[in-house]
């Protein structure tokens, strides 16, 4: 993992004691966005956001739907149905998905979802004539040293097939860095 600045104006902020803010900007859907410079749909690649304080660690997700059922759009099918229920049900499995290293006595707590053809939170509709659409998620941890946490296990590949790599973004009270993982690395290392 590099340790570079995510974003110098984050970093600022994040030195001066405000990664509550970071926090929260990482929490709303419409700040995922902000958090990371937008790249272009992509299937197969999902982008994280892992931001950690003491008490708690936040995680975001941007994904192109065709990660987790295959298809982008609203489902048609009973089979298609059955495929959203079953990603959405791994999906609010957060401590499925995200194993926090122990030392940061961590537990799941709230999770968003928001897709618009899924009709999941207050996800902005694809543009008219798009064939994409995306998830996002935002999943918070309550921890009793969130601090100590020296990296993430990442059940992404396992639960969704379908997804080859994750661009990653960290910020802890630590430092930033950036990561790649691709099957079979699931591990984000935290700055200590």
């Amino acid at each position: 993992m590099s340790h570079l600045p995510v974003d110098p104006f984050l970093a600022a902020r994040i030195r001066r004691g405000f990664l509550a803010t970071l926090l929260l900007a990482l929490a709303g859907s419409a700040a995922l966005g902000i958090a990371h410079a937008h790249k272009a749909h992509e299937h197969g690649i999902a982008r994280l956001d892992v931001a950690v304080e003491a008490g708690r660690v936040v995680i975001g997700l941007d994904t192109p739907l065709d990660n987790l059922v295959g298809f982008e759009r609203a489902p048609r099918t009973d089979a298609e149905r059955a495929a959203v229920a079953a990603a959405v049900a791994r999906l609010r499995d957060a401590a499925a998905l995200f194993r926090i290293d122990g030392a940061a006595g961590c537990t799941a707590g709230k999770v968003e979802l928001a897709s618009a053809p899924l009709g999941l939170g207050k996800a902005p509709a694809p543009a008219q004539g798009s064939a994409h659409a995306d998830l996002e998620g935002s999943f918070e941890f309550g921890c009793t040293a969130g601090a100590q946490a020296g990296f993430v296990e990442v059940g992404l590949f396992e639960a969704f097939p379908r997804l080859k790599r994750l661009e990653v973004q960290v910020a802890t009270p630590r430092g930033q860095a950036k990561a790649t993982l691709r099957r079979p690395n699931a591990r984000i290392t935290l700055p200590r």
